[in-house]
């Protein structure tokens, strides 16, 4: 089992930096830090993040337990390894558990 400070380090790498550089450069649906950690938070707790975690307490993912965090890692992981077509389909579903709706597809 990987440590949490190992745990917290790669979140932030992934999120904050590794997936908005490489979504920006190919174009992905979704490409700002903040959007990474709203699709990872939500999937990591099964719904909108902020009726989990308290949203005043900054940052969210610092509340996941260490279960969580090591699953919210492991998904960015998978978000970084598939692309666009991940990173949609688990916008659409983040986006659904907030009523909103899917971002269009690319012509």
């Amino acid at each position: 089992m990987t440590d949490r400070a190992t745990l917290l380090h790669r979140y932030r790498e992934l999120v904050l930096d590794q997936l908005p550089a490489r979504a920006r450069a190919e174009r992905w649906v979704v490409s700002a830090d903040h959007c990474f950690g709203r699709i990872v938070l939500d999937h990591a707790v099964g719904g909108r993040w902020y009726d989990v975690l308290d949203r005043r307490r900054s940052p969210a993912f610092t509340q996941l337990d260490d279960a969580r965090l090591a699953a919210a890692v492991e998904l960015a992981e998978r978000m970084d390894a598939e692309g666009d077509p991940l990173v949609r389909r688990l916008d659409a579903q983040s986006l659904a558990w907030r009523g909103k709706p899917a971002k269009p597809s690319r012509p």
